[in-house]
């Protein structure tokens, strides 16, 4: 992998966003991971971290992003309580707090939305709720 423009916010973020997620005890507690990738084998329920859009947020003094992050929880319970219990949990963990974003400075993260799925192919037991985050950050000056 090379290293990420500077000033590129995609990559740290989704970092900052992975190391939020992991280091919250409880939430760890009701998944199997917090992944980039994820095997068909993989045990559920877990998070992978998915899409990023990644637009510049400039003032005439500094560059900005806003990112939006997309997650996507992953459960095989029947029903969708155990995946929004983990959206909600998810969204404790991030919404309007903190995270570390390596070059930038952290300004914001704001919850925006989650949508609840069934897949479709047999055996249609596998519930999918992807959720979406925008974080606003700024590149470090320093």
């Amino acid at each position: 992998m090379s290293t990420p423009l500077p000033g590129l916010a995609a990559l740290p973020v989704q970092g900052g966003l992975v190391s939020a997620l992991v280091a919250d005890v409880p939430l760890m507690a009701l998944v199997t991971g917090v992944l980039d990738y994820a095997t068909e084998k993989h045990p559920y329920p877990y998070i992978r971290v998915g899409e990023v859009i990644e637009t510049p947020d400039n003032a005439h003094d500094r560059h900005g992003s806003q990112t939006v992050a997309t997650l996507h929880i992953w459960s095989q319970y029947r029903g969708f309580a155990e995946a929004l219990t983990i959206a909600a949990r998810v969204i404790q963990a991030l919404d309007h707090q903190p995270l570390t974003v390596p070059g930038h400075v952290w300004r914001w993260t704001r919850f925006m939305s989650l949508q609840t799925l069934t897949d479709p192919e047999p055996p249609g037991d596998i519930r999918h709720v992807p959720m979406q985050f925008r974080i606003g950050t700024e590149v470090d000056p320093t």
